[in-house]
């Protein structure tokens, strides 16, 4: 069930970090977290983008109080949406890699297919 990890923050804290999250991988393409933060972040810009293949005026003000920047909302709908119109979900891809230095956490690239 998506959602379910607290992540080791505050409630408030934790969905700051994840509206951060989606919104510089819808952003940037990809990113690199560690395994459980982006199993999260996945949840949600895969929810994101199901709603943009949508584009009615709720749905727009729906993904717009979500994310944090404007800009990444209409890249959203212009370019990322229309490219998945013909595919039912999985819209992003976890690669694992090595675990970090400092603290031995699993590291993992998410990035959109």
């Amino acid at each position: 069930m998506p959602g379910t990890r607290k992540l080791g923050r505050p409630a408030a804290h934790r969905s700051a970090m994840l509206r951060a999250m989606v919104t510089f991988l819808l952003e940037k393409g990809r990113i690199e977290t560690t395994v459980t933060r982006a199993k999260e972040v996945r949840s949600m810009a895969e929810k994101m983008i199901t709603i943009a293949k949508n584009p009615t005026l709720a749905n727009k003000r729906l993904v717009f109080s979500y994310l944090t920047k404007e800009s990444v909302c209409k890249k959203l709908f212009d370019e990322i949406a229309p490219k998945y119109a013909e595919r039912n979900g999985g819209y992003t891809r976890i690669i694992k890699t090595d675990v970090r230095r400092g603290d031995a956490a699993e590291m993992a690239i998410i990035e959109l297919v």
